[in-house]
């Protein structure tokens, strides 16, 4: 069914709207509590010579904050930041669709002559391959070596970048490399880290004492999603920057960007 353009229009900027609106809160609370790990390591420092228990104090709108961590969970009320991932890859996905899949983006004849459906196939299939082989690194041995594990991974990001580059527009190669990270990120949350802490709770609740590992590979997971956010920011904005999606070497334009961004997270980890 074809949509009328203004309906399309309409919902074009509905979901947009909310997308990036839903990606500040992900976005946000994420490097919220990577700032916030950090300081708590600075305090257990500080505790360990001055005795008690490494707090975090803040400022905010009038008020003042103390925040402490805990390996254990408790039992009372928690609050999960789980929902700002599901609405920002799947407002991601509507727009993915409007624009792309239904909008007639995919295809640029001088790059490769394919039909819409086999463009989109390529762009979804990008999605899934991304996110069974980023998942299966983390999960080898390899994944508990950092340094090879982001060799490897970078090494991955070049190749989905020329491929895609070589096989659609422009566009939607660009797009289609964050949404692969997008969709890593996402699945990282609602697959990895949640049933995580989800196991170490119930341990608590059984009685028991809650596996530490559980909590290191949620860790590394999370870790992982402040260094792809973001390349995933600069995939978002670059299709308003033709000299950069028209360039004969677009590929390994985008891949220096998205390593351009590891650093800058990593920075920003640090700060």
């Amino acid at each position: 069914m074809r949509l009328s353009p203004e309906l399309s229009e309409w919902l074009n900027l509905l979901a947009r709207w909310f997308h990036v609106f839903a990606a500040i809160l992900w976005v946000g609370s994420t490097f919220y509590f990577t700032w916030l790990d950090g300081r708590f390591q600075e305090e257990a420092r500080a505790a360990e010579e001055e005795g008690g228990d490494p707090e975090v104090w803040m400022v905010h709108s009038g008020g003042f904050y103390a925040v402490g961590k805990r390996k254990t969970p408790s039992l009372k009320r928690l609050h999960w930041f789980r929902w700002e991932a599901a609405s920002t890859w799947l407002s991601g996905m509507v727009l993915l669709t409007l624009l792309y899949y239904h909008g007639g983006l995919m295809v640029d004849a001088f790059v490769r002559d394919i039909g819409a459906w086999t463009a989109g196939g390529f762009g979804v299939g990008m999605l899934v391959v991304g996110w069974v082989v980023y998942d299966l690194l983390v999960r080898s041995p390899l994944g508990r070596n950092e340094k090879v594990f982001a060799a490897v991974a970078y090494a991955l990001v070049v190749g989905a970048a020329y491929l895609s580059t070589h096989v659609l527009s422009a566009r939607a190669a660009f797009i289609h490399v964050g949404a692969t990270l997008g969709t890593i990120m996402f699945l990282n949350v609602w697959m990895g880290i949640l049933p995580a802490q989800r196991r170490m709770i119930a341990a608590v609740k059984e009685g028991g004492a809650p596996d530490p590992k559980e909590g290191a590979r949620a860790k590394l997971r999370s870790k992982h999603n402040t260094f792809m956010v973001v390349p995933v920011v600069f995939t978002m904005i670059s299709n308003h920057y033709n000299l950069v999606l028209g360039h004969e070497y677009n590929w390994v334009i985008l891949s220096a960007l998205v390593l351009v961004g590891w650093v800058a997270a990593g920075i920003i980890r640090r700060a």
